[in-house]
């Protein structure tokens, strides 16, 4: 009877050990999957800040060249350029140089490896997303509303976390263009409650329309867009919720969507 007891105990510490190894093996798959999730919808949003970025400066370009034709004109023809406008317009296009220099600036610490976490202030990071998609949202006449009640200072992964604020204002610019909404408007709040950090960002673009609104967040879901990628949104959650220990959600309001998100001040605290 004890070499029974003991046969069975050995058979099921060789089960045991089985499923471990086994769960273990699919926790590194999983890992994997989400690590090809996360190059997906970086590559999806490159694309379409690059493209945003193409927009943005081709006003300050015709505006430099519009700056030297006139002098190119006078040294050609006169041999000699006025000191005074050369100057003024040296001084127009190291402000012009600036803001794209600006602009690659944001763009570059957006797709930043370094995984480290920052301090940043959460106004400051939203105003570097918007230089980033100020350009398509003027181009299709959509208004931005910014109220700022509190403004906090956050730790964490700020590059990931301009990346959620991107994937959320595109998923409502998008909305707005393709239903092709009158009078269009995304109105961006940022507040504070006790240790944390709140943004909401809501639309008037008629909201989601589906079934369990929460779908929204899984992979590979697309809802309307033909040439969506379906990951923007998941992994936006992922990003919230799994590496910055806080909470992602969308509702239904009466004219859209409000997406809320809601983030620890202090990561230090959390690890």
């Amino acid at each position: 009877m004890r070499q029974t007891n003991l046969d069975e105990f050995l058979q099921l510490e060789e089960k045991n050990k089985k499923l471990e190894s086994k769960f273990k093996e699919e926790v590194r798959k999983n890992q994997e999957k989400e690590k090809v999730l996360v190059e997906q919808n970086k590559m999806a949003s490159m694309g379409e800040m690059l493209s945003s970025i193409a927009h943005q400066w081709r006003q300050p370009l015709m505006e430099i060249n519009s700056l030297f034709i006139p002098i190119e004109a006078k040294a050609k023809l006169e041999n000699t350029v006025n000191k005074k406008e050369l100057l003024t317009a040296i001084e127009k296009l190291n402000e012009i140089t600036n803001y794209m220099s600006n602009t690659i600036n944001d763009f570059r610490n957006f797709f930043s490896a370094n995984k480290q976490k920052h301090k940043f202030n959460l106004s400051t990071q939203l105003n570097s997303v918007m230089n980033i998609l100020s350009t398509s949202l003027k181009e299709n006449n959509i208004n931005i509303e910014i109220v700022v009640k509190k403004n906090p200072e956050m730790y964490g992964l700020k590059s990931e976390y301009s990346q959620v604020l991107i994937n959320i204002i595109n998923n409502a610019r998008e909305m707005l263009v393709l239903r092709k909404i009158k009078n269009p408007l995304i109105k961006i709040t940022i507040d504070k409650k006790d240790d944390t950090a709140i943004v909401l960002i809501e639309d008037n673009a008629g909201g989601v329309k589906i079934t369990n609104i929460q779908d929204i967040f899984k992979p590979f879901l697309t809802f309307e867009k033909s040439n969506g990628t379906g990951v923007g949104l998941f992994m936006s959650k992922v990003i919230i919720e799994k590496n910055m220990n806080g909470y992602l959600d969308v509702e239904n309001l009466q004219h859209g969507a409000l997406f809320t998100i809601i983030t620890p001040l202090n990561l230090i605290k959390n690890n």
